[in-house]
């Protein structure tokens, strides 16, 4: 008899941590034949779970980073209750994450201890953070029993792209892929100490634009300024993408990519979840929490002794950690046997 269930994920509110959960969506649908997997997310990160053939339906989430709005939960809760869900894993540790499905009174609600939720969780785990250091495995192990250890190996995320829609993405932006394309993305929300450069990655397109590649630069709407003087500073060598497309037209355009450059971002989990290669620039994060989780990524840090400090801005001043990854060392680290030539 198939075994249904009724699912609901409350999700984290960064773009990576979003590609990041999908492995635990992958593992509940190994453990249930007929599941119905539901989203509770931010709506800037909804582009990324419609590109999950796991996910049933997304539910946008109408909070701002931080707000608590009791009231605004609760109705989101009433409106939770007519869906009649088996099941709400809530990923955020915080204390607000955890209300909407509470409110909504569905029977089993899953998360890890945090933030005096043991009112709110009837399933509440507690994490052990040496044996799970990424946040995936973490996400990933609340899809098991408790006491039950992480299914392994970890599946990996991989996004869907509709040929026709990124045909329609390119042909409104004036892009031709008919040359390979290497996918520059420089921004990071989180902050400047988790940034390259601007003049590194207009460097690194320049050499970039010399071998024959179309380069372009991949970004949000906060990136456009960053964008732009890196256009400015390459001289041509690229073409300024940021702050002109949705997040879903932005994973239309790194699929095009033959290989994708990027800081520790949200950009960097869709490049690899997009099975791209990927070299992936950490400075002020680390990659043993939250790494892409691709066979094709490559990391590329220095392991300098104030770094990862997990700061938004260089603590020190000096910002060496990015400062001296320079383009050359960088540029030493491209294999282009595994990407086409031009």
């Amino acid at each position: 008899m198939a075994d249904t269930r009724k699912i609901l994920i409350v999700t984290p509110a960064w773009v990576g941590d979003a590609v990041l959960a999908q492995p635990l969506f992958r593992r509940l649908h190994q453990l249930h034949s007929n599941l119905t997997l539901d989203v509770l997310a931010p709506e800037w990160t909804l582009p990324v779970f419609a590109r999950m053939p796991e996910v049933s339906a997304t539910i946008a989430a109408p909070f701002r980073h931080g707000e608590l709005a009791l009231g605004q939960r609760h109705a989101i809760g009433r409106e939770l209750a007519a869906r009649r869900y088996d099941q709400a894993i809530v990923l955020p540790n915080s204390f607000k994450s955890a209300l909407a499905p509470w409110f909504a009174g569905i029977p089993l609600r899953t998360g890890f201890i945090g933030e005096a939720r043991w009112l709110l969780l009837n399933d509440a785990r507690r994490l052990d953070k040496n044996a799970l250091p990424q946040m995936a495995e973490r996400f990933a192990l609340l899809a098991e029993e408790p006491g039950t250890p992480l299914h392994r190996p970890l599946a990996l995320p991989r996004l869907a792209v509709d040929e026709t829609h990124r045909a329609a993405v390119l042909a409104k932006l004036g892009l031709d892929a008919a040359r390979p394309v290497v996918a520059l993305c420089p921004g990071a929300e989180y902050g400047p100490a988790k940034r390259w450069p601007p003049q590194y990655f207009a460097e690194l397109a320049k050499k970039f634009s010399a071998r024959g590649y179309a380069v372009w630069l991949v970004g949000s709407k906060k990136d456009t300024a960053l964008g732009a003087a890196i256009a400015q500073l390459a001289d041509g060598a690229c073409r300024n993408l940021c702050g002109n497309t949705s997040l879903d037209e932005a994973i239309d355009l790194l699929s095009c990519a033959a290989l994708a450059v990027s800081n520790d971002s949200g950009l960097m989990h869709v490049a690899a979840a997009l099975g791209k290669p990927l070299l992936a620039l950490y400075g002020s994060s680390s990659p043993a929490f939250t790494p892409p989780l691709s066979d094709t990524a490559r990391i590329i840090r220095l392991d300098l002794p104030c770094s990862p400090c997990f700061q938004r801005v260089c603590p020190l001043g000096h910002f060496n950690c990015m400062m001296q990854l320079t383009p050359e060392h960088v540029w030493r680290q491209i294999d282009f046997a595994r990407i086409p030539a031009p």
